[in-house]
């Protein structure tokens, strides 16, 4: 059975990380090796909700971008599989099982990823929210890779060779690099199993079409010119 590091990037997530601790705390803590939360420059009380929870480790990154908080989570594990996930995500019961079931069967498994399900959108546009991965779905068939930057895990292995994260992408595309030179180690598999839920709050704070229309242009920006089109993103807590 691999060993599992659980890494968690977080900035001024006060209000959100509780609820995410709460769900790592009932169905993550005692199959993970570890479980770390990389504090990236929070001013609220980020640093105060880590220190409720016994048995989660505290880093600290002071330079602010998701890559790099990424990266600092790196670092710090020592774990053999990365598994990341976001401030505002709730790991569900079994989660972390198929994370032991889909590497522990596939040695050339480099990295797993899966589609997010919002808890916090409803009808209409929780189904248009939920199409953007099946609409997506062609370019992963084409591609053979593809990545939710807050549901994957990754073999230590693969992320040394590949260098560690790209600092210099500071948010749209960062999950596309990875998948992408992930598939350079051996595959990624995106399986519509491997769900998590998570917060629509960044869709429901800039619209669904324009999120929907930004991700995509920066799928194929990394994809084809291996860089991102979109470089300025709004902090949304």
């Amino acid at each position: 059975m691999p060993t599992i590091s659980l890494i968690i990037p977080a900035f001024n997530e006060e209000d959100y990380l509780p609820a995410c601790l709460d769900a790592v705390m009932q169905n993550v803590a005692g199959k993970a090796f570890e479980i770390i939360v990389v504090d990236n420059n929070s001013t609220d009380g980020t640093k105060q909700v880590v220190e409720r929870y016994p048995g989660v480790t505290y880093v600290f990154e002071a330079e602010k971008g998701i890559t790099r908080a990424r990266q600092c989570g790196f670092k710090a594990a020592k774990g053999e599989i990365l598994a990341y996930v976001d401030a505002d995500t709730h790991p569900p019961a079994g989660w972390v099982e198929q994370i032991i079931e889909q590497f522990s069967k596939d040695a050339k498994l480099a990295c797993l990823s899966g589609p997010y399900s919002f808890y916090d959108v409803s009808g209409l546009r929780n189904a248009i929210s939920n199409a953007w991965f099946v609409a997506a779905r062609p370019l992963y068939n084409f591609t053979g890779y593809m990545l939710v930057g807050g549901n994957f895990a990754i073999r230590r292995e693969a992320l040394t060779k590949m260098g560690g994260f790209d600092a210099t992408i500071e948010f749209y595309g960062e999950d596309v690099d990875i998948a992408k030179r992930a598939k350079k180690q051996g595959k990624v598999l995106f399986s519509p199993r491997f769900v998590m839920p998570t917060s629509g709050r960044r869709m429901a704070r800039q619209g669904f079409a324009k999120t929907a229309a930004i991700y995509f242009i920066n799928y194929f920006s990394i994809a084809f010119r291996g860089k991102p089109a979109t470089k300025s993103y709004l902090d949304i807590r």
